[in-house]
């Protein structure tokens, strides 16, 4: 009884004589009964009957007597296993249910989340409740509290002004709270005794010794598994099975639980040893794994209930009140915690927060017990904390309250216990932090700033015990050291506690505290100082470092989280006073000078020493400067205080004269001299002085020895993105210090760090650098001194919105770029900001992408361009010179001057401390820069003869300065140019006067001449004097031109002996026979016609045997028309009279991007079903070829393919692109897929024939009268069929036989690569095959080639261009040659065939089959006993006929084409009737007026002739034709006889191009219809009646169906085809839109559930679940449900639009690749995965793309190409 009656404490007194076997009536102590009892009474077991069971005492004790409140009167109870908002959403209980449950924290009623009301209906801004404490920032000698009193101490008022409250008795809200509070406090009793984190104790005693909650200590344990993000499904369920000897479909079960939960129970049992034993292996590959007692885990299964009970209760209402059940759960949880359960064992693990927390409420439990939950519960806590925060400002403030006072356990918790780090509580700063008044609140009362800065010292510095990181104060940093290769730097989960200290300071009320108290800029200035000079950098001279460490990636991380902060903290400095923020920059300079005069112990003595002066001459004056070698001393790229104190000086409003004079400081050097002395500040200035030496030479190749690292930390110091933290920071301190000290001092501190002082005191030869290292270092000091003078976005205080305008302008002066391009060459600050998109309007036009592999792009305005900067400080030197490049000419076009000079624009500093830079540049020591850069490059030119490396660049440079002071200080440079003099007794005016006329220097010529008329304006008779005055010849030919006409008269020379030799040539052959002339240009133009061998480039010719490479697949492309659905019919009425013209594009109809209507709210719901789709079901199997065009003689072929099989063998492990057991192989050429060679035969050369139809019929009838009974040919038909060849089937027994007697070996093996493939999709594909055919094994079997292969192919062929086209062709003048021959090739292959079967026979049987085809197509020879078919000939596609004529009586195809036509017009009529009668009872089909009279004529007497020999038929008939009517339709037999006639002509045009040519009379303007029937010589049907023989035989063939046993059943047996142009499933224009309906449109059939990851599949539209186990095929070794469905819709292909990583998937044969999405965003930029968020657009090229590689069977290839580029040993997934 001990362990039950430690739940009834004071607080609530147990029944007096409570019997346990006896349930109590009070509905809390039935509760506490049920759970108390409840682990030893289930046995431990856990189901979904105990969940029931514990949510229905939960809702009694709840709401106890006033379920009536909550539930309508009619529902007085819960169903079992349901939750009350779920069950009031149903049953729409007060209102519920209304809202979209997206989840979330909304911030719609939240007055600082938003600048202006959101007018949200559902969350009304809240009017402000007086608070009850406060939360001011108060004086600016305000210092933070650290113990406040408790905020549980004072009462949350009620949400104010809600409009929705209800009147319910007090009573029921002390039973919620009471219900409320008991459950949390079991909840904590609970995991009083769990564990914070997954361990396996080592043996039982130690098992036994667990903290445990179980009075009776029982040894049944549970081995539970962890879930976490590095082991797959796959690697836990095969260690599932193995531990356990479960099987594997439970084994995938518990994966899947754990997956989804967080955690599950793999093994329960009393076995102790054993289950240690399975624990230990399981751990052993770092899964987390635990052992503990089965009562401890059934209270803990117990607790998860009770979290989704607290979950749904915030979700639920009291009436119409959301608010009231919230509330008291946040009464409650800011209630005091009342412990009622005893933990056995050890309680060393339960926190101590005795002197942390004075009276701890159960929320600083559950914040702190968050570790010890898993995954599912942690995320529901989260829900349930979030939807307390919005509940109002006052709650907002207790949570953050509460959560600043656990914050350091928590972090301690997340950097170094937590598992899911995800999941942490910690994140959850995010949501408080971010609000102004909860953080002004927590960093006043808490001093949260202080402790967050402790923890990232004591962190880094290792401070680290028993997994808890030592509490010690800041100054701790003072003899603190880094170890950047321990474990806090190599973590990465530090980055998130940089975001949380951000977040804090940059609200508006912490950033006036961070100004006003000086105590948070000291405690700052010492973190920074930890971090001063980390992990320095030395030269390697001799020898290669000997190992490269990563090291300097982590320390990047840190410093670069770090100087994030310190540009948080920098700008709060914008709301101090001058004293304020002069004392804060004190306090950085003091900083600073103890870490660099090594006063204080930060630095390594052994690295670094205190700073050493001497004394310089440069120019006529002494300098007394820092001493110091980068070369061989140490050197760090980062100075973390020398930034902040950068962020404070960018202040100079503040930092103005005028506003300084009021604190009795008269500058900003005024302040520093009082500060310190001018030594010091050079020491100062001279760390990152020394960074950007170390950079010059980094850059100019002396550091090659340091390898990769030094390498890296460049690239990131440097970083377009990053720059602006640390790089920038850098030059403005030396900016800085220009006006702080004397410029001079600077500059020659400047060249002297750069080891360039003798440079620029003439001396050409330098003792380290050699020659293009000294040019370079030279270019990379002059572009420091063009930035220190130029650079005015900090000097300015430049605004953002300007500041972004301007790098805009800059990033895009090279030309035109990608978004993605330009915002890498923007810092981040910039790219993060609102205004950046709206100023890339204002400046750049936006050029929408316009094919498949295009993206948008960018261009600058054409007006802008006058306001770039060659001399940027962002360029580097290829960039400028490009720039340079682009401005002349804008300025060439402008102006029209040939050669342009781009003037420097003023610096434009007016007003602050800057102001005075221009006066800069009459610097003495500038001027000898200037002079010395120009003067250095003339010497060494003279010497070799030629510009030395990096002229061009340097001269840029110097000639840039020169023209700079010329723009800012004119008369003052002008007469220094003159006055002072240099090397040789030369002034600068010297050296640019005399460069003026050297031919070495042309380019420089315009330049020097603007500098010299400048000039003039103020000495002008010191360059008059000195200018050299060349005289103008008199005009006649210069030395170039005659130069020129000497070139072209030897051209002219060269010319006329060519044209000499050629008539010679001509001459000499003139004799040659002409009859031998022209059979040489016969042969050549064969042997021409052919091309050659890509393998062997040789010649193909009939020497050798060749072929072309083709693909045979199987396909289900080809389409038949849908009978149940009216939408088709309709379809068909709209459709074009011509499909040879160019259509509308596919949806959407706009072409312009990003769409202009794409605001149009798109309702995917709306859509037809699966996304207008084509219904899987009405597609036809068969066989598609298609032709790469290349060619190769055979035996180089069969090489090829012997090359093929020895990459396989050799890299066994790779996932090759071809399959070799499919006979596949890539094209060497163009990488297609292929799996057949087909040789090639010329076109025939017959022309149209003269006889006529009815004279053909009656030659052919005589024909077969004189000739005798073939019976050897009759058997060889089908008996079951409509006449088809048993030869030409792909399983005939007899083929193989007969290949083996064949002589011509080579021209067979073609034949046999394509019977090959052919015989094995056949015998895998019977099911698939609707037509009767004979069973295996029997002559005939298997698919029927002229019909499922070639008729096939042709008709893709035909849909792929339907729709395309244009004016003046049609369909057979779209071919392109390889398609004709592929043609041809394929008929050949049916010649040879029967060649093979009818072998001896003179003409190879042609005449035989002719005779046989003759027989089938004339009715008077159909029923004799000769050829007794058992099915109609209306039964068979006449489109095959016409395939058999053409492969062995080309010469017949006229005459045998008007004969199919005819019998598709009556095959069709006998289709429709079945279509349209089944559509006759469900639909209105639209109405269109009668416009093909002229083709085909009486409509309804052909219609009810074709119907009249069965009366069942003709009644039928009768009712179809009344209720549709004569226009409608002859509209539909237009619409399905249309693609017959497209399909001949190509087919014609392939076999007869002269026969079948295009006529030129024709009239372009006419319907397609009536232009074949003209091309093909067909009379219209309208011409029936002047037809006897047509008659004749319509009514022999109509007869014979009519009377046929298929009529009499009404089965028809006639499909017909899809006709319009095919279309993939629609996908909305707005890719949002899809989600906005995503529950009613996304489902998964197959699961019935909404797909995490879904892919839409393009061709029928059906939602699958992608990499998901929910629906993965088992029986195909586990292939997921795209690659089962692809089975069920487009056979061997797939295609699936992935929604969530927003590509597009193809499929085949268990192989595949992912493409680009054919969505883009408002940039034109693909976003794989969404990761950048912005709203995407479908791009109508992209989509026609991918709608064009479907319809040309492109996928194979497409898959393939991808797979052949890449070497694939991980599965092309991966790829």
């Amino acid at each position: 009884m001990s362990g039950i009656m430690g739940f009834f404490n004071s607080k609530f007194p147990p029944p007096m004589n409570l019997n346990p076997r006896d349930r109590p009536s009070d509905p809390l102590s039935r509760l506490r009964f049920a759970l108390e009892t409840m682990p030893g009474s289930r046995k431990y077991v856990f189901t979904p009957a105990t969940r029931a069971e514990i949510l229905s005492e939960l809702y009694d004790a709840f709401w106890g007597p006033y379920a009536h409140l909550f539930l309508p009167l009619s529902n007085s109870s819960l169903p079992m296993h349901a939750t009350l908002s779920q069950v009031q959403a149903e049953l729409s209980f007060a209102g519920a249910g209304s809202e979209d449950p997206s989840g979330g924290c909304c911030d719609c009623g939240d007055p600082e989340a938003w600048r202006r009301d959101m007018q949200c209906p559902f969350h009304p801004l809240l009017q402000e409740a007086e608070q009850p404490y406060d939360t001011s920032i108060g004086a600016s000698d305000t210092t933070p509290r650290v113990v406040p009193r408790s905020i549980s101490e004072v009462e949350i008022p009620p949400v104010p002004h809600y409009p929705f409250r209800v009147a319910f008795p007090p009573e029921l809200r002390d039973n919620m709270g009471r219900a409320i509070g008991y459950a949390l406090d079991f909840l904590l009793d609970t995991l009083d005794s769990s564990p914070d984190d997954p361990t396996v104790p080592s043996n039982e005693a130690d098992l036994r010794l667990q903290p445990t909650a179980d009075p009776m200590q029982k040894d049944q344990y549970c081995v539970i598994v962890w879930n976490d993000d590095k082991h797959s499904f796959d690697e836990v369920i095969q260690l599932i099975c193995d531990t356990t000897n479960r099987d594997r479909r439970e084994a995938t079960a518990v994966a899947h639980a754990i997956d989804e939960l967080g955690r599950e129970i793999i093994d329960m049992n009393t076995n102790v040893t054993r289950l240690l034993e399975i624990a230990q292996v399981i751990s052993k590959i770092e899964i987390g794994v635990t052992v503990r007692r089965a009562y401890d885990t059934f209270r803990e299964q117990v607790v998860v209930v009770i979290i989704e009970w607290l979950l749904d209760l915030t979700r639920s209402r009291l009436g119409a009140d959301t608010l009231i059940i919230r509330e008291v759960i946040a009464a409650e949880l800011l209630s005091p915690r009342h412990r009622e359960g005893n933990v056995y064992g050890s309680t060393s693990h339960i926190p101590d927060l005795s002197g942390e927390i004075t009276n701890p409420c159960r929320m600083d439990w559950l914040f702190l017990y968050h570790t010890r939950l898993w995954k599912k519960p942690r995320i529901s806590l989260k829900e349930v904390y979030a939807s307390v925060l919005i509940l109002s400002q006052p709650h907002r403030i207790a949570i953050g309250f509460h959560f600043a006072a656990v914050y350091p356990r928590l972090v301690d918790a997340y950097l170094l216990v937590d598992r899911e780090a995800e999941t942490s509580i910690k994140y959850f700063a995010l949501q408080l932090f971010t609000v102004p008044t909860v953080a002004s609140y927590i960093v006043l009362h808490h001093d949260l700033v202080t402790r967050l800065l402790d923890i990232i010292v004591n962190f880094f510095t290792n401070q680290i015990a028993d997994k808890r990181i030592l509490n010690t104060s800041t100054t701790s940093s003072e003899v603190a050291e880094l170890d950047v290769e321990s474990f806090p730097f190599k973590s990465k989960r530090f980055m998130p506690v940089f975001s949380d200290l951000r977040y804090l300071c940059h609200n508006e009320p912490v950033q006036q505290l961070i100004a006003r108290d000086s105590s948070f800029i000291r405690k700052f200035a010492k973190v920074c100082r930890l971090f001063m000079c980390v992990h320095p950098n030395k030269r390697a001279v001799t020898s290669h470092v000997e190992y490269e460490t990563d090291a300097w990636i982590s320390v990047f991380n840190v410093t670069l989280s770090l100087s994030r902060v310190i540009k948080v903290y920098g700008e709060a400095f914008a709301w101090a006073t001058p004293a304020q923020l002069l004392n804060a920059v004190s306090i950085v300079v003091s900083e600073i000078l103890a870490v660099c005069t090594l006063t204080s112990e930060k630095l390594d003595k052994n690295k670094f020493s205190k700073p050493v002066y001497h004394d310089i001459a440069f120019g006529d004056v002494e300098y007394t400067i820092v001493e110091f070698d980068v070369l061989e001393g140490w050197v760090s790229f980062h100075h973390s205080l020398h930034w902040l104190l950068a962020e404070l000086l960018k202040h100079i409003d503040i930092l103005s004269e005028e506003s300084l004079i009021h604190v009795g400081v008269a500058s900003v050097r005024d302040l520093f001299m009082r500060i310190s002395t001018e030594s010091a500040i050079l020491t100062m200035i001279d760390f990152p002085l020394r960074v950007l030496a170390m950079v010059a030479q980094i850059r100019a190749g002396l550091w090659v020895r340091n390898g990769f690292p030094i390498r890296g930390q460049l690239l990131h110091y440097r970083d377009f993105m990053l720059r602006e933290l640390c790089y920038d920071q850098d030059l403005y301190i030396l900016q800085t210090s220009l006006i702080i000290l004397d410029p001079n001092t600077v500059i020659v501190s400047i060249l002297d760090r750069f080891k360039l002082l003798q440079f620029f005191r003439g001396a050409v030869i330098h003792p380290t650098y050699e020659g293009p290292q000294l040019s370079s270092m030279v270019e990379e000091v002059l572009y420091v001194l063009i930035t220190l003078l130029t650079e005015k976005g900090s000097a300015s205080k430049m605004p953002l919105p300007v500041a972004v305008r301007r790098e805009i302008i800059h990033a895009l002066a090279a030309g035109p770029c990608s978004y993605t391009d330009l915002v890498k060459r923007v810092a981040e600050r910039m790219t993060d900001d609102i205004c950046f998109e709206h100023v890339l309007k204002e400046v750049a036009n936006f050029r929408a992408p316009e094919t498949m592999s295009d993206t948008g792009t960018y261009e600058l305005k054409d007006e802008l361009y006058g306001e770039v900067n060659p001399f940027y400080y962002h360029y580097a030197r290829n960039r400028r010179e490009e720039v340079e490049v682009v401005l002349k000419a804008w300025i060439k076009k402008k102006t029209g001057v040939a050669d342009p000079v781009i003037v420097p624009k003023p610096i434009g500093i007016e007003t602050g401390p800057f102001s005075i830079l221009p006066s800069l540049l009459e610097s003495e020591a500038l001027l000898q820069v200037m002079f010395y850069a120009i003067y250095n490059i003339l010497v060494l030119t003279e010497a070799a003869g030629t510009t030395p490396p990096s002229a061009e660049a340097i001269l840029d440079q110097a000639f840039y300065l020169v023209m700079l002071a010329l723009v800012e200080r004119a008369s003052v440079f002008s007469h220094l140019s003159v006055i002072q003099v240099f090397e040789d007794g030369k002034s600068l005016i010297d050296i640019i006067c005399a460069m003026e006329h050297d031919e070495h220097f042309k380019p420089y010529t315009t330049r020097v001449g603007w500098i010299l008329g400048e000039m003039t304006k103020f000495v002008p008779e010191e360059v008059q004097a000195r200018r050299k005055i060349v005289t103008v010849p008199e005009p006649g030919p210069d030395a170039e031109t005659l130069k020129k006409r000497a070139a072209k008269a030897r051209q002219e020379a060269i010319m006329a002996q060519m044209k000499a030799q050629q008539a010679s040539f001509a001459v000499n052959f003139e004799d040659v026979d002409d009859d031998e002339d022209e059979d040489m240009e016969e042969t050549l133009g064969e042997i021409c016609q052919h091309g050659s061998c890509i393998v062997c480039q040789e010649d193909l010719n009939d020497s050798k045997a060749w072929g072309t490479l083709g693909l045979v697949q199987p396909s289900r492309f080809l389409r038949k028309h849908p009978d149940s659905q009216s939408s088709y019919l309709n379809e068909l009425m709209g459709m074009p009279s011509s499909l040879d013209r160019s259509s509308e594009p596919s949806p959407p109809q706009s072409t312009a991007f990003p769409p202009v209507d794409a605001n149009l709210q798109e309702d995917v719901t709306k859509f037809s079903p699966n996304f207008d789709g084509f219904p899987a079901q009405y597609t036809c199997f068969g066989l598609h070829t298609s032709m790469c065009g290349h060619m190769m003689h055979m035996e180089c072929f069969q090489a090829y393919n012997t090359s093929i099989r020895q990459r396989h063998r050799a890299h066994a492990t790779r996932n090759h692109p071809e399959n070799i057991l499919r006979k596949e192989y890539i094209c060497p050429l163009c990488k297609s897929l292929g799996n057949v060679i087909l040789s090639t035969s010329r076109p025939s050369t017959l022309p149209a024939t003269d006889v006529l139809f009815p004279d053909w019929i009656r030659a052919a009838g005589i024909s077969i009268l004189k000739s005798k009974p073939d019976i050897v040919m009759d058997s060889l038909q089908f008996r079951n069929g409509t006449g088809e060849f048993v030869f030409w089937s792909s399983q005939d027994p007899n083929y193989a036989a007969q290949i083996r007697r064949t002589d011509n070996i080579d021209s067979c093996k073609m034949l046999d690569s394509l019977m090959t493939v052919a015989k094995n999709v056949s015998q895998q594909t019977r099911h698939l095959r609707e037509r009767p055919e004979p069973e295996p094994g029997e002559r005939g079997s298997g698919i029927y080639l002229p019909e499922e292969l070639i008729g096939y192919t042709i008709s893709s062929m035909e849909v792929a261009t339907r729709g395309t086209g244009s004016s003046g062709g049609n369909v057979a003048d779209s071919l392109t040659e390889t398609q004709t021959r592929m043609v041809r090739s394929l008929l050949g292959c049916l010649t040879t065939l029967a060649k093979l079967e009818l072998d001896g026979r003179p003409d190879g049987g042609r005449e035989a089959v002719k005779q046989a085809i003759i027989k089938r197509l004339l009715p008077e020879w159909s029923r004799t006993s000769l050829t007794s078919y058992s099915y109609p000939l209306l039964l068979r596609d006449p489109f095959s006929v016409l395939v058999e004529t053409a492969a062995v009586a080309p010469e017949m195809l006229q005459h045998v084409l008007v004969l199919c036509y005819y019998a598709c017009l009556a095959r069709t009529v006998i289709g429709m009737v079945y279509v349209l009668n089944k559509a006759r009872s469900y639909s209105s089909v639209q109405v269109v007026a009668r416009s093909h009279a002229d083709i085909f004529g009486d409509m309804k007497m052909f219609f009810m002739s074709v119907v009249r020999h069965s009366p069942v038929f003709e009644h039928t008939a009768t009712l179809v034709f009344e209720t549709f009517g004569e226009a409608q339709v002859e509209k539909m037999l237009y619409a399905f006889t249309l693609p017959f006639l497209r399909r001949a002509a190509i087919l014609c045009r392939s076999v007869l191009p002269n026969a079948f040519s295009t006529p030129s009379s024709g009239n372009p303007g006419d319907n397609e219809y009536t232009r074949l029937l003209t091309l093909l010589n067909i009379p219209p049907l309208s011409d029936l009646p002047n037809q006897d023989t047509l008659q004749n035989a319509l009514s022999g063939w109509c007869a014979h169906y009519g009377h046929s046993h298929a009529a009499s059943q009404l089965n028809c047996g006639v499909v017909l085809d899809y006709p319009a142009i095919y279309r993939l499933a629609r996908l909305p224009v707005v890719l949002d839109h899809l989600f906005n309906g995503r529950d009613k449109v996304m489902k998964c059939a197959r699961c019935n559930t909404v797909p995490v990851d879904a892919a839409i599949c393009l061709i029928c539209g059906t939602t699958c679940c992608m990499l998901s186990h929910c629906c993965m095929d088992v029986d195909s070794n586990g292939r997921g449900e795209c690659n089962a469905h692809t089975r069920e819709c487009g056979g061997a292909i797939g295609m699936y639009f992935v929604v969530k990583r927003c590509s597009l998937l193809y499929l085949y044969a268990n192989n595949g690749s992912f493409a680009q999405s054919p969505y883009l965003d408002v940039h034109g930029e693909v976003d794989i995965s969404m990761r950048r968020g912005r709203r995407q657009y479908l791009h109508s090229p992209r989509w026609e793309e991918i709608r064009k590689t479907w319809l040309n069977h492109g996928v194979p290839t497409a898959v393939a190409r991808k797979l052949e580029s890449t070497v694939d040993n991980g599965g092309w997934e991966m790829l």
